[in-house]
């Protein structure tokens, strides 16, 4: 299990005895999940919304590809969005496109071609991840289509002049210095060692926090993407013996990494981001998930209940996974610009750049970059084989 070391003494928090006698590090208490704003915007708007038939909005983005959970998480928030729209407002019927990309780069600009082509289709939720968002941002900016990811946090995407680029978090810039703050206060890490993919997500965020860990960042590790046998990166950490370490990348290789770090007896507290937090996590980790943490910016969505008991009706029973309230919350922004009559891309374009409302998880404000005004970041754990919500991650 990846516990915290001995030695690792978390954040100010007294020690505690457990059953047996011996002292057991405390924790701190869990913070409480945000409420619903009273004003958050509905997607149901007020029933007498018109529009064409035929209008559209697209997903673009992994559904059954490389870390499909994540994709899955945010097309079914989307589905919940455009669902209660159309079961009231008659008069408006707005169809859902989905475009697989399987999260490849390579992929990505053939399949975002074939959206942008498809005229009817005024905006997007999507794509992602940062490395086809990358690939593929030029094509919707050349299109004028815009496009509103809920996930993909790499900070280079907002400095390509593309104008129909929005994001609906904060990005790494946001995250990498509130993982350090955590791992090294709250976790009261000395020693971390970073450990990061090939992807552009993967290397954006681990450039984040190593710079941001600054001396404490002892130890650094590339891993490459679809890689099984972890044993030489394993090795080497368990030689370095530092107190954490922080995986930078998605859950398809974190599952057999973390699994392997245990196996190979490494006590390091594993944290990892928003591209490991899924249930896909637990399962691939096993018994070595219990007690990771992970960053997150995304809020937890404990009582969000309408959206959840919508949510859970669309897939089927399963509960919502990271940023499932952020794809809810994008598509809504589009629906509530098509009620308003912002009915061809021109139209939805401006109305997005001139937007500011309040949504589920965040008041959405957005820079001439893209960029939101403010973000927040949360961590979670797993307890019981369950990830649930710690604390946010609040600025000194």
């Amino acid at each position: 299990m990846l516990a915290a070391t001995a030695s690792l003494v978390l954040g100010a928090c007294s020690a505690r005895t457990d059953d047996s006698g011996s002292e057991q590090p405390s924790q701190p208490p869990q913070d409480s999940a945000p409420a619903q704003a009273a004003n958050a915007a509905d997607p149901a708007g007020d029933g007498n919304a018109t529009c064409d038939a035929g209008t559209k909005l697209a997903y673009a983005g992994t559904i059954n590809g490389q870390n499909a959970a994540l994709g899955q998480n945010i097309l079914n928030g989307v589905k919940v969005a455009i669902k209660r729209h159309n079961d009231n407002n008659a008069n408006c019927q707005v169809e859902l496109q989905e475009f697989e990309t399987e999260g490849q780069p390579d992929r990505a600009p053939g399949i975002v071609t074939q959206m942008v082509n498809t005229q009817e289709i005024i905006g997007v939720v999507g794509l992602p991840f940062s490395g086809e968002s990358k690939a593929a941002g030029n094509i919707f900016n050349e299109a004028g289509l815009v496009q509103l990811t809920p996930s993909a946090t790499n900070p280079g995407l907002s400095e390509n002049g593309w104008t129909t680029f929005f994001r609906g978090l904060g990005n790494d810039n946001s995250q990498g210095p509130a993982a350090a703050e955590f791992i090294t206060g709250d976790l009261g890490a000395q020693t971390v060692c970073v450990v990061r993919d090939d992807s552009e997500y993967g290397i954006g965020l681990a450039n984040s926090i190593t710079s941001s860990l600054a001396d404490k960042a002892t130890c650094q590790q590339e891993v490459k993407t679809r890689q099984t046998d972890f044993s030489a990166v394993v090795n080497s950490i368990k030689g370095a013996n530092v107190d954490a370490i922080f995986y930078a990348g998605y859950y398809q290789e974190a599952s057999p990494f973390a699994q392997q770090l245990s196996d190979a007896g490494v006590e390091a507290q594993f944290v990892g981001p928003d591209g490991v937090k899924d249930d896909e996590f637990v399962k691939g980790a096993g018994d070595a998930a219990e007690g990771v943490y992970f960053t997150c910016p995304c809020v937890p969505a404990d009582q969000f209940t309408e959206f959840t008991n919508a949510y859970k009706a669309e897939s089927n029973g399963r509960d919502p996974g990271t940023y499932s309230p952020e794809g809810y919350d994008l598509a809504t922004i589009l629906l509530k610009g098509i009620d308003s009559g912002a009915q061809d891309r021109a139209a939805l374009l401006d109305f997005v750049k001139g937007y500011e409302g309040q949504g589920l998880t965040k008041n959405f404000k957005w820079d001439d970059k893209g960029e939101l005004a403010a973000s927040t970041v949360w961590t979670y754990k797993v307890e019981s084989g369950k990830i649930v919500r710690n604390t946010e991650i609040k600025p000194d």
